[in-house]
């Protein structure tokens, strides 16, 4: 009897994680589909065309991280890994990165260039892309995705482009399919008021990063101290000959 009572709480306490994991998997499913936009073309010929374009806010990529963590039923250390990974290839201490997903059943597309195809706009600020994936550039008679980055910092002051921006939008011009015809634009949009990028760089992921920072900062002050060393002996030697020739002046 005593057996069965310890034997109940345990199992009362695994039923009661499972039912929590499962809702926290849903949630970040909510989560994801929330900031992946999606929209559908199609024609009188059959022919169809499926555009999901994905704003990576803090809140989609702990999101992501969460669910991939969930699937792959990772330790916290492949966990940190798979952030760290993520974040590097997102590059969001330069960027802005946006992912674009492109089904195409119908005729071929042609994009190039493609960052003039694509733009981001904060509130009412248009901003184009500083780097994209090339294979935009190339025929599309099927499928394609990759990412698009947009700068995150105004040139000429240094300052977020994000600090103080409540709402986000990606347009693509309806050229690059004649199935998307009569549409302007594909546009796509986010409320990004509460979004905190700091959120993310915590635990051992974010010192990962960086470190890699750090490396690269280590690197450009190294290759200027070298520059500035050969500057160096460069006007010692000259300062040296200089009072060599003081010095046999002065004899004659």
């Amino acid at each position: 009897m005593k057996m069965k009572k310890k034997i109940i709480p345990v199992i009362l306490m695994t039923i009661f994680a499972m039912l929590f994991s499962s809702m926290a998997f849903a949630d970040n499913e909510d989560i994801l589909r929330r900031w992946a936009k999606e929209k559908n073309f199609e024609n009188d010929l059959g022919s169809e065309l499926k555009v999901t374009v994905t704003y990576f806010g803090s809140e989609y990529i702990q999101a992501l991280v969460a669910t991939e963590a969930e699937k792959n039923l990772w330790t916290a250390d492949e966990t940190e890994n798979y952030k760290y990974e993520l974040l590097k290839t997102l590059r969001l201490d330069e960027y802005i990165p946006i992912h674009v997903a492109i089904e195409n059943r119908g005729p071929a597309m042609h994009m190039a260039p493609f960052d003039r195809q694509i733009s981001l706009w904060l509130d009412g600020d248009r901003y184009t892309p500083a780097d994209y994936d090339k294979r935009f550039n190339f025929k599309l008679t099927e499928n394609r995705d990759g990412f698009v980055f947009f700068p995150r910092f105004d040139e000429k002051t240094g300052k977020s482009l994000l600090e103080g921006a409540k709402r986000a939008k990606v347009s693509i011009s309806s050229n690059i399919s004649s199935v998307a015809e009569g549409a302007v634009f594909m546009d796509f949009y986010w409320d990004i008021y509460d979004d905190d990028p700091s959120r993310l760089y915590s635990g051992k992921a974010a010192a990962k990063l960086e470190i890699d920072r750090l490396i690269k900062r280590f690197e450009i002050l190294s290759s200027k101290k070298d520059d500035l060393e050969s500057q160096l002996a460069e006007v010692l030697a000259e300062l040296d000959m200089v009072n060599q020739r003081i010095e046999e002046l002065r004899k004659e």
